[in-house]
């Protein structure tokens, strides 16, 4: 027999949504990061803008803004929420690319993991991009920035 601590996310040994219903609506910020590694022919490509599929960072931090939007239909027990905001900034470093994302929403829930999800689907769609040009790519570094909003932003 299988026993489970005590968790928002069980309910009788069962994979449950959480119940949000009774929190109030908050303004809901967050941010997070993630680094894709190069290699110095990846970075000369993109430097002279000469990548194959066009604009690479471009389509990358597109993808990320398309993926945050689509996070509660990824993650099994997200909750939909209505996004105000989503940006996703890749920069260009002697390493790689850095990528920024920034999701808002005024909800009963948090926003974490569409600004990692935008982030992660940021650097899939760099690595995908790049891919032919060499191998070599590392995708690092995902993680959580700012949280702000709710009981314990």
């Amino acid at each position: 027999m299988v026993t489970f601590l005590m968790s928002t996310h069980f309910e009788d040994g069962k994979a449950v949504m959480v119940d949000v219903s009774e929190k109030p609506a908050s303004v809901r910020r967050a941010v997070a990061e993630a680094f894709v590694r190069l290699t110095s022919e990846m970075l000369e490509s993109l430097q002279r803008g000469d990548t194959k599929k066009g604009d690479a960072i471009a389509v990358a931090e597109l993808a990320g803004i398309m993926a945050a939007k689509r996070t509660a239909e990824l993650i099994p027990l997200c909750h939909p929420l209505p996004l105000t905001k989503v940006s996703v900034k890749g920069t260009l470093t002697h390493e790689g690319v850095h990528f920024e994302a920034i999701c808002k929403t005024t909800a009963q829930t948090g926003v974490e993991m569409e600004a990692m999800t935008a982030v992660s689907v940021a650097a899939l769609t760099l690595y995908d991009m790049l891919k032919g040009i060499s191998k070599g790519i590392v995708i690092e570094k995902i993680q959580l920035l700012e949280k702000e909003g709710g009981k314990s932003g």
